[in-house]
């Protein structure tokens, strides 16, 4: 899957590249990714370059993690299909301050989701967010997760405090 590539309209979802660590640091110090997307400690070239390294690294078999690009190849944000479990998974992502609001996150999403459902034969996939995040809700809704619920306090987030959140979810049956 290392030459995975996949087209979402104008965007590009591929797999991450060590040249992609300067963007990532910047990205990942981000306030808003850093409260939604804790990395837990500070994020430095050193981290960075890690933290690119980890989500290249397929081998595992429990995460697919793609770096979102335009078609220039700037990086716009990050999609991933992790917890993959069988045929159940979680779906995360993050999106650039500059590429909020333009309905990426949600292309993204849609585009990974589909290609997990075909080609890993998922059958469930989760996506949780804090309820504290409403961009991340409409997210969800507008890449078709229905929500499920409310988890009490599930995850401790980027200020160290738990956060209730809401669980959507999308099923290979899903029409």
């Amino acid at each position: 899957m290392e030459d995975l590539e996949l087209t979402a309209g104008d965007l590009l979802l591929r797999p991450w590249r060590e040249a992609d660590a300067p963007a990532v640091r910047d990205a990942l110090r981000d306030p808003a990714i850093a409260q939604w997307n804790p990395q837990g400690g500070q994020v430095d070239d050193e981290a960075a370059l890690l933290w690119v390294r980890r989500r290249a690294d397929w081998s595992a078999g429990d995460h697919v993690s793609l770096a979102v690009t335009a078609a220039g190849g700037t990086l716009l944000g990050s999609v991933s299909l992790h917890h993959i479990q069988g045929d159940q998974a979680g779906i995360g992502y993050w999106t650039v301050p500059a590429a909020r609001g333009r309905g990426i996150a949600a292309r993204a999403v849609v585009r990974l989701t589909g290609w997990g459902f075909a080609e890993l034969r998922l059958h469930r996939v989760e996506l949780c967010h804090a309820v504290a995040n409403p961009a991340s809700c409409r997210v969800a809704e507008r890449a078709g997760y229905p929500a499920e619920g409310t988890l009490r306090e599930s995850f401790r987030y980027g200020d160290g405090r738990r956060y209730d959140e809401h669980l959507h979810a999308r099923l290979a049956t899903d029409s």
